[in-house]
């Protein structure tokens, strides 16, 4: 008795085979058509042209934010770098599991999958293409933010050490991105602690070597290694790859792409918001009562476990890096840290629940929950106001800890501006969660000498919490008086409320007879 067993077609018959797929697929209209080409490419000319360009040209005529020659390269810079890859790395990783390079339209998927081709011949070359696009973005981000930031390109004696690890650091970005997708939890953790330890004992080498000398050159050669060791693995789990998972993963990116397409982004990014779990009974006391406020708003936010520990880790950095920079002068490298520390926080105050959906809801379902506000607001913010305030104070603590003594009156003037931008925070963090859909008026032509900026107005209200995080912190930094600079941040934050309150359709008219009627 004989078995028969299917013949795998040949590596050449079944490249010619995919490529037949997706040729037919590409003539059923999914190509891009010119003009559907033509308005990226105009969006960023512009940005190109009023953004870009003015930047090199100053950055060019001025002297960098942030001097690498006054410090030992191999020796300052290579903590930092051993920083930013364990960084890029776990960020690969992270994006990974939600959108790996191997997500493709899914009627393409489909095709794909009902035929006898193995996963690793129609996989394979996405992969490749895609980990080659993702190393070169990286590698051109990360050298165009080190020209930008700092004097690294400026001099031959830096510039190829910094070109070698950039190079480096950008393979771990794009192998750590496919491995993020393709291998297990348990391999994604265990490669996570493998790049942290590495990066300590880069960090302790280089600062132990005589003068530091050859520490840059560890610290490129050691990301290039990990690719090297991270990529081929990955490339072999591609015929054992859970495919309807992918299916799950490649549908759920088509919709996600068709919502930010159509201008409503957050519907997008709630594609993503992972299912609340566990605790089903913790919000009820044992006599049947509900518990206090705060204790409802943790025991929500501990149900999505993942978006409270990156809460937790967002909110004490950005307040960190946020005392750190209000603690300075002013001006120069203080004012990054300020803006990214309040960035960081405003992304935090996201993450610490689900409260703040839960308020919109109820704020634009009136005929459902009733008109009456009652306890409405202190239960619906009373968690996020306090987890973020609490989170960004204790990471300015810690920071004023090292720094004591703070510089002659920078104390008083420390508090004011981070508790100004606590509040600056919240209130960009309210106007953001409060936004519905796409107002039609934003799709209204802007007709300039330059053209149609229109899709500027889009753009500014997909992302407008960050625009007003940063617009914020840049106000308050030209604001002599630090006691002006949080009246400032009120001022803003209180005109965020009001938009986030028209935005839910909640008039100002009638705003303080339903506040006396709760």
């Amino acid at each position: 008795m004989t078995t028969t067993r299917p013949v795998a077609p040949p590596a050449s018959e079944a490249r010619a085979r995919v490529q037949a797929v997706r040729q037919r697929h590409a003539r059923r209209g999914g190509r891009a058509t010119v003009r559907g080409r033509a308005y990226p490419a105009y969006l960023v000319a512009l940005f190109t042209l009023f953004y870009l360009v003015p930047v090199v040209h100053a950055r060019s005529t001025s002297p960098a934010p942030f001097s690498v020659s006054s410090v030992n390269f191999s020796a300052g810079v290579a903590p930092l770098v051993c920083a930013l890859a364990v960084a890029v790395c776990w960020g690969g990783q992270l994006a990974g599991r939600f959108w790996g390079p191997l997500v493709v339209q899914p009627f393409l998927l489909h095709v794909l999958m009902s035929t006898d081709l193995s996963p690793a011949h129609y996989l394979g070359t996405i992969a490749r293409r895609r980990l080659a696009y993702a190393g070169t973005v990286t590698l051109l981000a990360v050298c165009s933010a080190a020209y930008l930031a700092t004097d690294l390109f400026d001099r031959a004696g830096t510039a190829l050490p910094g070109l070698a690890v950039t190079a480096g650091i950008s393979a771990v970005a794009a192998a750590a991105w496919l491995w993020g997708q393709v291998r297990a939890v348990r391999d994604n953790f265990l490669l996570a602690g493998a790049v942290g330890a590495s990066a300590l004992v880069v960090a302790a080498v280089s600062g132990t070597a005589p003068d530091g000398r050859y520490g840059h050159w560890l610290a490129a050669l050691v990301p290039a290694l990990l690719a090297a060791a991270v990529g081929p693995p990955a490339f072999r789990a591609l015929p054992s790859i859970d495919l309807a998972r992918l299916a799950r993963e490649s549908a759920r990116a088509s919709q996600a792409r068709a919502y930010a397409w159509t201008g409503t982004l957050h519907h997008a990014l709630d594609l993503y918001r992972p299912e609340p779990r566990g605790f089903p009974s913790a919000l009820i006391r044992t006599d049947g009562s509900l518990r206090g406020y705060l204790a409802q708003g943790a025991v929500r936010a501990l149900r999505t476990p993942g978006r409270a520990a990156a809460a937790a880790t967002l909110l004490p950095v950005g307040g960190a890096s946020l005392t750190h920079g209000v603690a300075g002068s002013g001006g120069g490298p203080e004012w990054w840290w300020w803006a990214a520390g309040s960035v960081g926080a405003y992304l935090g105050s996201g993450w610490v629940g689900e409260t703040w959906r839960g308020l919109r809801d109820e704020l634009t379902m009136a005929p459902l929950f009733g008109e009456r506000w009652g306890g409405l607001p202190a239960r619906a913010l009373a968690w996020p106001v306090v987890a973020v305030t609490a989170g960004t104070f204790l990471g300015g603590a810690l920071v004023a800890l090292f720094r004591w003594p703070l510089p002659a009156g920078r104390a008083g003037s420390t508090v004011l501006l981070v508790a100004g931008s606590v509040v600056l925070v919240l209130g960009a963090r309210f106007l953001r969660e409060m936004k519905l859909h796409l107002p039609l008026e934003l799709l209204l032509p802007v007709i300039t000498p330059f053209g149609d900026l229109s899709g500027l107005r889009v753009v500014a209200w997909q992302f407008d919490g960050i625009v007003v995080v940063l617009t914020g912190v840049a106000l308050m930094n030209a604001v002599p008086s630090a006691t002006g600079s949080a009246v400032l941040a009120v001022c803003l934050a209180a005109g965020c409320v009001g938009a986030g309150l028209r935005r839910t359709g909640w008039a100002h008219r009638g705003l303080l007879s339903r506040l006396r009627r709760g």
